[in-house]
């Protein structure tokens, strides 16, 4: 079936390709089935409508005609009802469209009103046929095997004392009922093609406001494919179209700005290891060469060449830990764990470290101990620890951290906050996004806080970065987790 619709399509629609071949067959092909069921219905009502009406009036004009030729033969002698019945003949006043003929009780003609049937011819249709045997009006339709048209005719028996004496027959032609019905089926097939034609040019123009716009998208997709970031598609309709529209454009933004991130991260992190890597090449040469004055200088040396190598391990450990999110291989190692406990001992871990760099610690605990919940204890030190240097490195200046540890609302919080410039408000939705490389004030490498926003989602937990509000300023890291999950 989908074959010869296939096949007809391209009859139908030879330059129409596509959605539009597809539409217009699907659409078109049911309104022509439907169009066609229609107008056989319509022709075949109308035929019945015409036959019927015209069958119901001559058997209603045969009933009260052999009603009247049942009250003369009450009052006369049966043998002079061929007088009436050729005065009756005589008088009648249908014979444009009718035709009233007398037979005898064989079916012989006697009298005829038109004079086309003669006297003595014998139609032997199946009205007189029926007739003789039950001695009833009955009708017949068919072809006239003397004329050879299509006719209508009624046969009412003239009876005497319940002796058939007479039939009393009209015979009308089908000729102009026939061609009313054709004229009206033409009209019917008219009023079809038009309402084809213009559901045709409608589909025509409405499927062309859905397959423009769509090429146009696509055209602008490739364009997107081979590099053109950020181009955009102009909205034209507020509807699905429009909001296809809406997702190609967003997605055209979103890829430039990704690829906008991974350049800049690229860039940023190539700094940043040939930083450390100068550092350490430098001293390596200056120790090895015999350069240093004293053995305070080698020390010094060895120092810096220790922490920049931290450094540098650190951002490695970032980057492969990126790589383990995006192919996959990010898992956790998740076993009930205090979480206090981990919190205190990374504060703990830094407290030293910081108080060296002249960067105070300060944590406020809780009375209420939490139970213990599940969660990978490695990964959420990882967090603590990330934010904790993120605070000293970006919000150092203010001299002081502050860590918090409460419940509130079913939650267990943590919070993390420095006292240095703060973020600036622009840039604080994406800090948290890969390869994201704000101003200097932006916090990460680009990563950390990538990594850490994944390790705490997986904890169906939730991560905040925000501004304090109050006059002192700063950045206010907060993390929300479940006490079950």
């Amino acid at each position: 079936m989908l074959g010869w619709r296939e096949g007809r399509a391209l009859v139908f629609f030879p330059k129409i390709k596509g959605i539009r071949r597809r539409w217009l067959l699907n659409s078109v092909s049911i309104l022509v089935m439907i169009l066609a069921v229609v107008v056989v219905a319509f022709s075949l009502f109308v035929k019945n409508y015409y036959s019927s009406g015209i069958l119901t009036d001559m058997e209603n004009k045969a009933r009260t005609a052999a009603n009247y030729f049942s009250s003369y033969f009450a009052s006369y002698n049966s043998g002079d009802y061929l007088t009436a019945a050729q005065d009756y003949v005589s008088s009648f006043e249908d014979g444009t469209r009718l035709e009233l003929q007398f037979l005898d009780p064989s079916g012989k003609v006697i009298y005829s009103s038109n004079g086309l049937t003669l006297s003595g011819t014998m139609p032997e249709t199946g009205d007189i046929l029926d007739l003789q045997k039950t001695q009833e009006i009955s009708p017949w339709v068919g072809t006239s095997e003397q004329t050879g048209e299509r006719i209508t005719a009624v046969s009412a028996p003239l009876l005497y004392n319940g002796e058939l004496v007479g039939i009393m027959r009209y015979v009308t032609s089908m000729r102009l009922v026939e061609r009313q019905v054709v004229v009206l089926t033409l009209v019917a097939v008219i009023l079809a093609v038009s309402i084809l034609i213009l559901v045709y040019i409608s589909n025509i123009y409405f499927v062309r406001s859905i397959v423009d716009p769509v090429k146009n998208i696509t055209g602008i997709a490739q364009r997107i494919a081979g590099g053109s970031y950020g181009i955009q598609v102009e909205k034209k309709f507020d509807d699905e179209v429009g909001d296809l529209t809406d997702a190609i454009n967003d997605m055209s933004m979103r890829i430039k700005q990704a690829e906008s991130m991974k350049s800049e991260f690229i860039s940023s992190v190539s700094h940043e290891l040939r930083t450390p890597l100068t550092a350490i090449t430098g001293w390596a040469e200056t120790i090895m060469n015999g350069e240093a004055r004293d053995e305070k200088d080698v020390r010094k040396g060895m120092r810096i060449i220790v922490s920049e190598a931290r450094r540098l391990s650190g951002m490695v450990e970032e980057l492969l830990e990126f790589s383990r999110i995006e192919d996959g291989r990010f898992t956790l190692s998740v076993e009930p764990m205090d979480i206090k406990a981990e919190l205190e001992d990374a504060v703990y871990t830094y407290h030293e470290f910081l108080a060296a760099e002249g960067i105070a610690v300060y944590h406020t605990d809780c009375e209420e101990e939490f139970p213990p919940i599940p969660g990978d204890p490695d990964r959420l030190r990882q967090v603590f620890c990330n934010l904790l240097d993120n605070a000293a490195k970006h919000g150092g200046s203010g001299k002081r951290i502050d860590t918090a540890i409460f419940p509130e609302d079913g939650d267990i919080v943590i919070t993390v906050r420095d006292y240095g410039p703060g973020i600036p408000p622009e840039e604080l939705p994406n800090v948290k996004y890969k390869f994201y490389k704000g101003s200097s004030t932006a916090r990460g490498s680009g990563i950390g806080l990538a990594v850490c926003e994944e390790i705490i989602s997986r904890h169906n937990g939730e991560l905040i970065i925000a501004n304090a509000e109050d006059e002192a300023g700063g950045c206010l890291v907060e993390i929300r987790l479940p006490t079950g999950t």
